[in-house]
């Protein structure tokens, strides 16, 4: 049980916000240290981690491309995009892509969004421009909601969604450990099965969260406004008047 210990550190590391990857490697080293391995072996044991799992790294190859096209105009492209449906709000667009990205990640499609591939580039500047285009200029705190609950929508989709399917890591891992452990014969399809449930609640649960984004950020518009010295509605019409997504594309 004093293994375990290694849990308590993982805990208090993210209670105090220190760095994930720091509390991690931490946790990883407390714990083999506690199960009685010598520091070589629990540094060889990082070293075998490493390199039977080195495909997770491969994102950072697309770091540049993101780069390459934001710098040739993929943010300003996206604005303009969402400047042309009028009826689609921040709070709509991130329910659209949490469904998206959920139904994705539940085909063993991780790899199409991201915040690095998707959030930032796209999914990020989409909303920010629905959000202008009803009340003009954000406040840095109406931006910092709006990136955070783009955020949430990547990672509730891909947590829950690539549990539905089958080869995916964590299945794999839960059954083999089950089975090695307990002697049981849990199969995969098992696991996924009853994590659609799951995945479909924690869709209905979050997208109302999204789709309250929306009254929350006019909240934040309207108290903008007052002050500013100006009436919501006044604000409104002047965001309106302000806003010409046709001259931002020009």
């Amino acid at each position: 049980m004093i293994v375990l210990f290694g849990i308590l550190v993982v805990v208090a590391g993210f209670a105090t916000r220190r760095n994930p990857l720091l509390i991690v490697g931490i946790a990883g080293v407390v714990t083999g240290l506690l199960g009685g391995l010598t520091p070589m072996k629990v540094l060889a044991a990082f070293g075998t981690g490493f390199a039977a799992s080195r495909s997770v790294t491969i994102f950072v190859i697309v770091v540049p491309i993101i780069g390459l096209l934001e710098h040739g105009g993929l943010q300003e492209q996206a604005r303009t995009l969402i400047g042309k449906l009028g009826a689609l709000s921040a709070g709509r667009l991130l329910v659209i892509y949490l469904i998206l990205r959920q139904l994705s990640a539940a085909l063993g499609l991780t790899g199409l969004g991201g915040p690095a591939q998707a959030v930032r580039p796209m999914v990020v500047p989409m909303a920010e421009a629905a959000v202008e285009r009803k009340h003009g200029t954000l406040s840095e705190r109406a931006r910092e909601r709006v990136r955070s609950y783009a955020a949430s929508a990547d990672t509730v989709g891909l947590f829950f969604g690539e549990d539905c399917f089958l080869a995916v890591g964590s299945v794999l891992l839960i059954t083999g450990f089950a089975n090695a452990t307990y002697h049981t014969h849990l199969e995969p399809t098992q696991l996924a099965l009853w994590a659609i449930p799951t995945a479909a609640c924690a869709t209905l649960i979050h997208g109302a969260q999204l789709l309250r984004l929306d009254r929350s950020l006019d909240s934040l518009a309207a108290q903008a406004s007052l002050e500013r010295g100006l009436p919501a509605a006044v604000g409104r019409r002047t965001a309106k008047a302000d806003h010409n997504p046709a001259q931002e594309a020009k």
